[in-house]
């Protein structure tokens, strides 16, 4: 059982950057894949980055490259999504998942947090 918790989102201006965090409970976080999921008013959730157990290999949706970046601290238990040069389509609920292999497909992650607001104004 992985517990998860998400932090960091915020208002924002369009240009500027944020930083999310995702605490994770339990002993065997190091042995999960991460992802971090987005969900826009009307939309339906969709795939943002993934990590590697080992943080060694990322996975970033097309909308993500070059702006977001994901990494993860297994001794801390957490995992992060840097956002630059964010955009008002930007805005959602940011949610992170952990799952026991490395997918970019939400049905395939087993464990969600809560979510964290993220608002871009233009």
């Amino acid at each position: 059982q992985v517990q998860l918790v998400e932090s960091g989102g915020g208002l924002v201006q369009a240009g500027g950057s944020l930083r999310l965090s995702c605490a994770a409970s339990g002993r065997t976080f190091s042995s999960y894949a991460m992802g971090w999921f987005r969900r826009a008013p009307g939309k339906e959730r969709e795939f943002v980055a993934a990590i590697s157990a080992s943080g060694g290999t990322t996975y970033s949706a097309d909308s993500a490259k070059g702006r977001f970046t994901i990494s993860r601290d297994n001794a801390k238990n957490t995992v992060y999504l840097e956002m630059s040069s964010l955009k008002p389509e930007d805005a959602a609920v940011y949610y992170c998942a952990a799952s026991a292999r490395l997918t970019i497909a939400t049905m395939g992650y087993d464990y969600w947090g809560q979510g964290t607001q993220v608002t871009v104004s233009s």
